[in-house]
């Protein structure tokens, strides 16, 4: 399979939060998602949490081959839109994702806004096989900090700035009481997003009763983490 990237797939760069983080948008990235979407009702998802936390949802490895062809294409706009440079892939791993987990089973790091790196040369790239009523992803401001990203340098005053705040029950919804929501990407079948993975983010489930193991129903995404280093 060759997941041919849409002809007429268009980027959009905008800038979210007070500290302007770039993000790229796509309506519609792939020429055939339903293909992808094939794929990922004939593959074998397994668990991605333990008792600490993790994704709250099963997984399994993406094709080789739409990691490959996605990231060809963006390379090239993440370097322009993110201020970089001419960059080369130096890692790209990636998964599909099915978020599964009941809210009274989340363990409390998944009950709060995120970042899966505080590596600024790691992208997110966040392809939606679902539609709106999934939810989607969403971006937090840290109130005791004023953080939207975390780095090495910030992550010690972080963490003891979180320590003492609970997490809420369930999954996030406006960040409160300990963060607010500064900007929201609805899910829309076939969409892509692309942002740092150091900046707090969390997925957003308005509907967890209808959560489904199912890839066909479910709320399937397909997550590449992608590592840039200067051409």
């Amino acid at each position: 399979m060759a997941f041919a990237i849409a002809g007429d797939a268009r980027l959009t760069a905008t800038e979210i939060g007070t500290e302007r983080a770039p993000l790229l948008t796509a309506a519609g990235l792939l020429a055939d998602p339903a293909e992808l979407v094939d794929v990922a009702a004939a593959s074998r998802f397994t668990p991605a949490y333990g008792p600490a936390g993790g994704y709250p949802g099963l997984r399994v490895a993406l094709p080789n081959a739409y990691i490959q062809s996605v990231v060809n294409v963006l390379v090239g706009p993440i370097g322009e839109a993110f201020g970089l440079g001419a960059v080369r892939p130096s890692r790209a791993q990636g998964a599909f994702s099915l978020v599964t987990l009941a809210p009274d089973a989340l363990a409390p790091p998944q009950r709060a806004p995120h970042v899966d790196s505080v590596d600024p040369a790691q992208f997110a790239i966040l392809h939606y096989l679902c539609d709106a009523r999934a939810g989607g992803t969403a971006f937090y401001r840290h109130k005791a900090t004023g953080f939207e990203r975390l780095d090495e340098s910030r992550l010690a005053a972080y963490r003891a700035a979180r320590a003492p705040e609970a997490a809420p029950d369930g999954y996030v919804d406006d960040g409160a009481p300990w963060f607010e929501r500064t900007a929201q990407v609805d899910a829309a079948f076939n969409r892509m997003i692309v942002y740092r993975s150091c900046i707090l983010h969390s997925g957003t489930v308005p509907s967890p009763a209808q959560l489904t193991a199912d890839p066909r129903r479910g709320r399937l995404t397909a997550n590449i983490f992608l590592t840039l280093t200067p051409a």
